[in-house]
């Protein structure tokens, strides 16, 4: 069995049939469908020949009804994610809904341009923890990538230092990291601020294995280029961190290529090991009825 734990719905040109199509070839049991809401002016506008357009509404630009669809066609393939904005007035009575009226169970994808240990994203993380909702966060840094329109950058989350605030204030909740700003602290380098996929050996010392030594309600999304070249610049030490960690590890894509199971196959990792990565800390986190 595998489970995606990172998807979304008509992403990079794969509205639903070809998108369970995919999952198909791929060998996918199911997805986590996730939303992607925060303000139109947070987010690059190049993402939107990804994902059709927001015409109406103030977030975007992966409303959470673009994930209904999906689960109305196939809902024995999806988990519904849904992150509304926390610092909107009625985010937490927005989850409760969503929680109770579509089955939602998954924050998620929180990619917004707050820091993380804001106090309103601290009361929607510990909803989260009440109801058994994991929360899965998007971090980006900000360092010049060479444009200077709309925005100079594209920050998410305030960094590590912020998202460790909200992980140690919130022990009830499981967390799950992910994106450059997340699996650049692998490595003790300097790196993690100066580029989003750093290259070259994993050095000692790195902020997130720290983290998952010291936080058991910590765990890692494989998904996109970043999860993916947080490994395979070392494959050595991804072994040894996917043995140490791999009731915390879980798969993902965010995307629809195949370079996750390519190198997770390619590597020497027993199959109880990697059966918790494909899916049984998946279904730890989130049980299948």
């Amino acid at each position: 069995m595998i489970i995606d734990v990172h998807n979304h719905p008509d992403w990079y040109g794969h509205p639903i049939d070809k998108f369970l199509a995919d999952m198909d070839e791929k060998g996918i049991d199911k997805t986590w469908l996730l939303s992607w809401e925060c303000r139109h002016d947070e987010y690059d506008p190049a993402y939107l020949k990804n994902c059709p357009p927001v015409v109406n509404g103030e977030y975007g630009p992966i409303p959470f009804e673009y994930c209904l669809p999906y689960k109305e066609k196939a809902p024995d393939r999806f988990i519904l994610g849904y992150a509304p904005d926390p610092r909107r007035p009625d985010a937490i009575d927005r989850m409760k809904a969503a929680v109770s009226i579509y089955d939602v169970k998954v924050y998620g994808e929180m990619k917004m341009r707050l820091m993380f240990d804001n106090w309103d994203a601290i009361r929607m993380y510990r909803y989260c923890g009440e109801a058994g909702i994991p929360v899965l966060v998007h971090i980006d840094y900000e360092f010049d990538r060479g444009s200077n329109y709309p925005r100079p950058n594209y920050w998410y989350g305030g960094g590590m230092d912020a998202f460790e605030r909200a992980v140690a204030a919130c022990p009830e909740t499981n967390f799950i990291g992910h994106a450059p700003g997340f699996w650049a602290h692998i490595s003790g380098d300097d790196q993690f601020s100066k580029t989003a996929y750093p290259e070259g050996k994993v050095q000692p010392g790195g902020k997130l294995v720290e983290m998952l030594r010291k936080y058991p309600n910590l765990y890692c999304d494989l998904s996109a280029g970043s999860g993916c070249n947080a490994l395979s610049r070392d494959p050595e030490f991804a072994v040894q961190f996917l043995t140490e960690f791999q009731d915390r590890v879980l798969y993902g894509r965010d995307y629809f290529d195949n370079v996750h199971q390519e190198f997770l196959n390619s590597i020497t990792l027993p199959k109880d090991v990697l059966d918790k990565i494909y899916y049984k800390n998946a279904i730890r986190l989130v049980p299948i009825d």
